[in-house]
């Protein structure tokens, strides 16, 4: 059995389940993320003056 990524797993969960209510969720938390790793790189300045 070949193992799979947790993104592969709760993608599938969503669409199985019908859980539709963890999409706005998984959205922020990703978005969440990007900025975090963006803000320890060159572009920080430009996502400062964003907020």
């Amino acid at each position: 059995m070949r193992r799979r990524s947790f993104l592969t797993e709760l993608y599938d969960y969503v669409l199985t389940n019908r859980a539709w209510m963890l999409a706005p969720i998984i959205v922020v938390l990703l978005l969440a993320g990007v900025l975090i790793i963006l803000g320890g790189t060159q572009a920080a300045p430009l996502i400062y003056t964003l907020f």
